[in-house]
């Protein structure tokens, strides 16, 4: 078992600025590099800020050019803000690195926390992060529609790659994939791995306004949209709440997970 310390850096009415956060991620990065200070989970809630992974695409962004902080972590982009619980795990991990085993251990923790909550989600096969499932697909219409929830036949979605949902009205914003019954994506995770530590991390959605959502294409997913524990619960959810608790999941996690290196096979002449 590895010693993980978590740091509450702020709250509510002292939400940190994404700049201020990110400083604090690469100073006690390069502090877990040289082993001055055991693994580290930086909490906090963000003021409202886009932010943009390496393979966002421009026409992912905010159609009115709201600005969008471009960071160095996978994914695409997606938003941080009031009512969400944000988690950067500074960890270092066992050469060769297994970057998907991290990440499946953050969704495992967080799958933990909502489970603790009375809501069931899951993973998404090719698809990060933590979701709820939407109702079974109207089997007419087969399994390649990528569609999670009901559809129905003039869905444009199911005929059109480049749909826009901004373009398209309400009954197609990411905010509303619950009342459509399809696969919203609860938990948004991206990280990035530089000399063998990981840096960024999860987004759980507490209790936020997720309208925010519909001015960006969340993730670069045009086909489900996003969730929140209030919402799926039917009732307030505070961070103060979920805080503890998804302390106690990630220390069980990640401080007790196995971290040998993965097995290389070599060739053989």
């Amino acid at each position: 078992m590895s010693e993980l310390r978590f740091v509450r850096m702020g709250f509510g009415a002292e939400a940190v600025e994404y700049q201020e956060a990110w400083d604090e991620q690469r100073r006690v990065h390069a502090a877990r590099f040289l082993d001055e200070i055991p693994d580290t989970c930086l909490l906090l809630e963000h003021p409202p800020v886009y932010t943009a992974g390496r393979r966002t695409a421009d026409n992912e962004r905010p159609l009115d050019g709201t600005p969008v902080i471009d960071v160095d972590r996978g994914g695409k982009i997606t938003w941080h803000g009031p009512g969400q619980l944000v988690g950067y795990p500074i960890q270092k991990l066992p050469r060769p690195v297994d970057v998907v085993a991290h990440v499946r251990r953050l969704e495992e923790a967080l799958i933990r926390t909502c489970a603790e909550f009375g809501l069931e989600t899951s993973r998404v096969e090719g698809r990060s992060g933590v979701w709820v499932l939407g109702d079974p697909k109207d089997p007419a219409q087969g399994a390649s529609s990528g569609l999670g929830g009901l559809s129905l036949d003039f869905d444009p979605r199911l005929t059109d790659e480049e749909f826009d949902p901004r373009l398209n009205g309400p009954e197609y914003a990411p905010s509303n994939a619950g009342q459509r019954r399809e696969d919203r994506k609860i938990a948004a995770i991206g990280i990035r791995v530089a000399k063998g530590v990981t840096m960024h991390g999860f987004a759980l959605n507490v209790n936020p306004d997720n309208a925010w959502f519909d001015r960006i294409i969340p993730c670069g997913i045009r086909d489900a949209g996003v969730a929140s524990l209030a919402a799926e619960l039917g009732r307030d959810v505070t961070i103060a709440e979920v805080l503890p608790v998804a302390e106690r999941h990630l220390r069980d996690v990640l401080a007790n997970a196995d971290l040998r290196p993965r097995v290389v096979e070599r060739a053989t002449a």
